[in-house]
């Protein structure tokens, strides 16, 4: 039996010595204790060394991949096809078919064979000779990292720690040319503060500064290359009537130092944002197409890689850099962000502000998808960003115009196009809140304007008298009903008296039995004592 070893350095062909003890699976493992003991079992037969590690990488993916590399058919046929009637002990039972199918070899895979191949590779340095051991670690590490790269699909164009690096540069760039220029300015100003109003390009300015100094040296310059010739002759024009304090040279030559650095570091800016522009379409051309480079950028900078980028739903890319609005408006119960470092997107800022909120939701969708098409896709093509772009395009234009949209559902019928009507309402200006007086209602308010509009008829002699008379009939109705009013009072009164009167006479029976016996008991006594006096009056 022949035994196929595959080791980082290259292919082992091992002939077995003793078959008869590798029946015995379970204490198999003993053979191969020292290197001594495993000569006894297995012998070098041939050892095939790599040149480099990418052929051992080329080696090791067709292994994986279950298939057969070329140099492991040369050694198959060279070695093993003397030895054809024997059988091949392979690690994989899918390159064992392989080999089977292509050179009609026997092979064979089972627990046995798994149990001597951990044997062989405990005994290896032992076993294959003229291998050291830190060349055969070197070989495994080398071999293991390149594996890795491999199977991630893994490429230095790939990087987006330099995206990462080089967005977060840009923004202290554009910080401390920010302070530069001001200071620049500021500093300038004291000696020529009429030329801050008339450019007002910050770089322009350091180039107008650094190439003429004095103010006074306005008059005799060239400044064709950097300002028009209508803006020379107004700043030739300000110099000779400028209200600045004179400055030293020394002072000049300051400013104009700092000037050169404005100038150099804008360059550089310039420079930067062009590599920042090629990384981006090297690394996520999609996700570069859909928001553009900057806003791509500051993506993949805050979630640290385009691969932890491509992990978050659209939700959070929607509003990813707005954590502070999103944990404060959920503290207060108030309505939640709709947009964070997307709103600087071109497609965002086209839009109105009542549909900011949509498009920045179908966006953040559609660059979700972008970003992990370009983080875990192969090609490079940027068709898919410029498709989705054109998604959102339209339904912005849709939203904008309030036209024909595509029906959900199998997206073949179209909705048609109403008539466009004008149907907002016109509201007139209602002067009465104006007014402090108090308020009519509407029905008297009515009758006062028809008791205005239409005049009153004149009225005759006859008519005063009927009048008169009838407003003497209406006082003297008037004072019957209160007559009778006063005795429906006084009638009520009278009830409430009876009735407490009862409620006494009732109190006072409950009390009678009680009271009865002690009053008939005086009455008896008062009777004796009057019979007592008549007895001596009839005796006289």
């Amino acid at each position: 039996m022949l035994v196929l070893f595959e080791t980082a350095a290259g292919y082992a062909i091992f002939k077995v010595l003793n078959e008869k003890k590798l029946q015995e699976i379970d204490s198999l493992w003993k053979e191969f204790e020292t290197p001594e003991k495993a000569n006894k079992i297995v012998k070098l037969k041939h050892f095939e060394k790599f040149q480099d590690t990418t052929e051992a990488l080329a080696a090791s993916t067709a292994l994986v991949e279950g298939k057969i590399s070329k140099n492991l058919k040369k050694i198959l046929k060279k070695i093993v096809a003397k030895d054809a009637h024997e059988q091949l002990a392979v690690a994989d039972a899918k390159l064992g078919g392989v080999i089977k199918d292509k050179l009609n070899l026997s092979c064979i895979h089972s627990p046995m064979v798994t149990e001597l191949m951990r044997g062989i590779r405990t005994q290896m340095e032992g076993l294959i000779s003229g291998l050291p051991a830190k060349e055969m670690a070197a070989m495994c590490l080398g071999l293991a990292h390149s594996l890795s790269r491999y199977k991630l699909k893994f490429s230095p164009d790939k990087v987006d720690t330099m995206i990462v690096q080089a967005i977060s540069l840009l923004d202290d760039l554009d910080k401390e040319l920010n302070n530069y220029i001001m200071r620049c300015r500021e500093w300038y100003g004291w000696h020529f503060p009429e030329l801050g109003k008339i450019i007002t390009d910050n770089l322009t300015y350091c180039k107008c500064v650094q190439k003429i100094g004095d103010r006074k040296n306005f008059s005799c310059s060239d400044l064709s290359e950097v300002i028009p010739e209508e803006i020379e002759e107004e700043v030739k024009a300000a110099a000779e009537i400028s209200m600045g304090t004179e400055v030293s040279e020394e002072d000049i030559s300051n400013i104009q130092h700092l000037c050169d650095q404005v100038i150099e570091i804008s360059d550089y800016r310039a420079q930067l944002y062009d590599y920042l522009k090629n990384r981006m379409m090297a690394i996520a051309p999609n996700l570069t197409v859909m928001v553009g480079e900057l806003v791509g950028a500051r993506l993949i900078a805050h979630a640290g890689s385009l691969l932890n980028l491509a992990k978050h739903p659209a939700s959070t890319v929607q509003i990813l850099g707005a954590e502070k609005a999103l944990f404060r408006a959920l503290k207060t119960k108030h309505d939640t962000p709709k947009f964070g470092l997307i709103y600087h997107a071109s497609l965002v800022g086209q839009t109105t502000a009542k549909n900011k909120g949509k498009i920045s939701r179908m966006l953040a969708a559609k660059t979700a998808l972008t970003i992990r098409y370009d983080a875990l896709g192969e090609s490079t093509s940027a068709e898919m960003g410029a498709e989705n772009r054109l998604k959102v395009e339209t339904r912005l234009r849709h939203l904008e115009e309030k036209g024909i949209r595509r029906i959900s559902g199998t997206g073949k019928a179209m909705a048609r196009a109403d008539k466009y009507q004008h149907k907002s309402e016109v509201k007139t200006y209602d002067p009465s809140g104006e007014s402090t007086l108090p308020r009519v209602p509407k029905k008297r308010k009515i009758e006062v304007e028809e008791e205005e509009e239409v005049p009153a008829p004149k009225k005759s002699k006859k008519t005063k008298v009927v009048e008169i008379k009838v407003e003497e009939e209406a006082a003297i109705e008037d004072e019957q009903n209160d007559d009778e009013s006063v005795k429906k009072k006084k009638k009520k009164k009278d009830k409430k008296h009876k009735a407490q009167e009862e409620a006494v006479l009732v109190e006072e029976d409950e009390e009678e039995p009680s009271t009865s016996i002690a009053v008939e008991n005086t009455e008896k006594k008062k009777k004796k004592k009057k019979k007592i006096k008549e007895e001596p009056k009839d005796d006289d």
